[in-house]
């Protein structure tokens, strides 16, 4: 782990979300110096699902060394971020260090996400970003080496675009999909946008007020985003990646070892999008299993970063390694036994009907390859549907390759479909869309216990 320095001693941080997760991580991390943190969050009560409050969090930074102010705050309400920026400043004499960690996800198609979980996501990635640094830059203004650091992706724009126009809702939204359109298209992030467009949208949004603020405040205020390289265990990647995710996660604390060395810089680094695991390199760390769950394991790759699943492969397999998420080779072979793959299809039948046919309205090509290889259809267009072996009479709306454990994993539900696209183990071709309606009925499969 990077060596705590003294730099951070004194020093007041805001942190957004640090009541677990990346948030708690870096509130920890700086702890150790003798920081103080203001955890702003929701959770003041237990979480059914997800562990920790503002209370054990704020335990947890005063064991570390550090001292701590637990203030309930949802960043889309502007009086609790005004009242907890308040209660920071009366309790330590001020502000020196925002984190804007907070953060909403939905990772569903423009037809899937209902309006409630974009404005969750809007509101909470970008507006909450925006909102809270506008109250908390008066104070970071008086501060001797004030920063920003958002948790958000990498862009490539000029910030001339952006200074002095970070508050415009209707420029970002016009900007967004026109000047990122191109680049999304030429990588295999032009699916993240397409896919989970309003996603996209909020996490660049964070990112956009990077580049203006880091203008708008050069030589006042370090702005600067921070983004991983791979996976991250948290909560969230827990109730998204499902079964066996974990051990190809890194754990939050290389992201809290990266913030801890941008916020040891000089307020004129600043307009920097940064990648944990490159910059730590820069900083002389050399050990990167030091971070991970599960040390050797071949990692997932993060949302929004320009490498792809099939050159992480390669430079994997060049270091002895046999990454899990591996892309299958295609093969239109014929079968070479039923066994679970048969037993799968077998099962789809027995859940489809008129109704879901209705619903649906796509037919499905599945290319196995690995231990059962071979080609099966899914007819979901046609009378009360039908299944079989080798291509569909007609042309097939989605084409999808995949390793035949996979697809049964992925039937049963101890695959997630997002998960298995998103680290290379599936591959989709055609219509997006009828892809995720597919999910549908592995959800119902799974309630009928396959």
């Amino acid at each position: 782990m990077l060596q705590n320095t003294g730099k951070l001693a004194g020093c007041t941080l805001f942190i957004t979300g640090a009541s677990r997760g990346i948030g708690k991580a870096i509130a920890l991390k700086a702890a150790r110096d003798g920081a103080n943190i203001v955890i702003a969050a929701k959770t003041a009560e237990p979480h059914p699902k997800l562990p920790g409050t503002i209370y054990t969090a704020a335990q947890e930074v005063e064991a570390a060394g550090g001292k701590a102010l637990p203030c309930v705050v949802d960043i889309r309400d502007e009086q609790q971020i005004g009242d907890a920026v308040q209660k920071a400043v009366d309790a330590f004499g001020g502000i020196d260090i925002l984190v804007n960690n907070a953060s909403a996800i939905s990772l569903t198609g423009t037809l899937e996400t209902h309006m409630k979980k974009v404005d969750l996501m809007l509101g909470i990635n970008l507006r909450g970003t925006y909102l809270t640094s506008k109250l908390v830059i008066p104070h970071l203004l008086k501060s001797r080496n004030p920063h920003i650091l958002n948790l958000s992706p990498p862009l490539n724009l000029n910030p001339v675009w952006f200074k002095n126009h970070t508050g415009n809702y209707s420029n970002y939204l016009a900007l967004c999909p026109i000047m990122h359109l191109y680049n999304l298209y030429m990588s295999d992030l032009f699916f993240l946008f397409v896919f989970f467009k309003a996603y996209t949208m909020a996490k660049y949004g964070m990112s956009m007020c990077v580049l203006g603020m880091a203008e708008e405040f050069r030589g006042q205020i370090a702005v600067n985003a921070l983004w991983p390289r791979t996976a991250i265990q948290t909560a969230a990647m827990d109730m998204l990646g499902g079964e066996g995710v974990s051990k190809q996660c890194r754990k939050a604390d290389i992201i809290a070892d990266a913030a801890y060395a941008i916020l040891s810089r000089p307020k004129d680094y600043t307009g920097h999008f940064l990648v944990d695991e490159e910059f730590l390199r820069e900083q002389g760390v050399k050990d990167f299993d030091q971070y991970a769950v599960q040390p050797g394991h071949p990692l997932l790759p993060d949302f929004f970063l320009d490498e792809t699943p099939e050159s992480l492969v390669e430079k994997m397999e060049q270091h002895g390694a046999t990454p899990a998420f591996k892309p299958p080779s295609s093969s239109s072979a014929t079968p070479t036994s039923g066994g679970p793959v048969e037993t799968t299809f077998d099962a789809i039948k027995g859940v489809i009907n008129e109704d879901v046919v209705k619903s649906t309205q796509g037919i499905y090509q599945f290319d196995l390859s690995g231990e059962h290889t071979g080609v099966w259809f899914l007819d979901l267009k046609t009378g009360s549907g039908s299944v079989g072996q080798g291509e569909p009479p007609t042309k097939a709306d989605v084409v999808m390759k995949m390793d035949s454990s996979d697809f049964s994993k992925m039937f049963s539900g101890k695959l997630k479909p997002t998960m298995a696209f998103m680290s290379g183990k599936l591959k989709i071709k055609g219509d997006m869309t009828l892809a995720i309606k597919l999910e549908k009925l592995m959800n119902r499969m799974n309630k009928a216990k396959l």
